[in-house]
């Protein structure tokens, strides 16, 4: 019942068919709400995560535009597209013709679903290995919390399902560790500018 999701490819824009889901305020979960219950509940879960993380990274992709950094908003586009395209994959899986309804109480670890960057993380000079090192944080993240679902659901179909999951999940930190293997570390001094643009220290 899991949606097989591949791995870093294809283009995205998380419109108004994700954002349906991923924009809904969540908030922190921890223990205190009650466990993922079924297997629609573990998949709408599934497909907001890969929602929100497409919309952040589009975001992303529009900041660093902003600051005239090509090279970086292309990459966050192209990881936009591959978490945008699992979230259609979990769409088909699930034979869902649109995102699922919900009540906006995800159960996520914190206040954000995980596969979400910090956009305290953004630099305007920031390369793509920088790039890479966030999506590698957020595919870490999305792996916990679906192992976490696997150790501790109630139904036994729910916790083999997140197990599932959380192996392809494991696949996606192991490809983005590759990646960052083949990209080039920045220099020491990758945030040093001698004239930053105005507001910007």
């Amino acid at each position: 019942m899991t949606a097989r999701r591949s791995s870093p490819g294809k283009r995205s824009a998380a419109g108004a068919a994700a954002r349906k889901v991923a924009s809904t305020p969540r908030r922190a979960s921890g223990m205190r709400k009650p466990g993922i219950a079924t297997i629609a509940e573990l998949m709408t879960h599934a497909y907001a995560m890969e929602a929100e993380a497409a919309e952040r990274y589009a975001e992303f992709a529009e900041a660093m535009e902003a600051h005239n950094n090509p090279e970086v908003a292309e990459l966050f586009r192209k990881l936009a597209r591959i978490e945008h395209m699992h979230g259609e994959q979990v769409l088909q899986a699930m034979g869902w013709a649109s995102p699922p309804p919900h009540r906006g109480d995800f159960r996520w670890l914190g206040t954000e679903a995980p596969e979400s960057g910090e956009r305290g993380e953004l630099h305007y000079l920031m390369h793509p290995y920088h790039a890479l090192r966030i999506a590698h944080q957020n595919e870490q993240r999305a792996f916990d919390f679906f192992g976490r679902v696997a150790r501790s659901a109630g139904n036994a179909a729910v916790r083999k399902a997140a197990a599932e999951i959380e192996e392809e999940e494991r696949e996606h930190v192991h490809l983005i560790e590759e990646w960052l293997k083949r990209t080039p570390k920045p220099p020491s001094d990758w945030a040093f500018d001698p004239d930053p643009p105005t507001g910007v220290t």
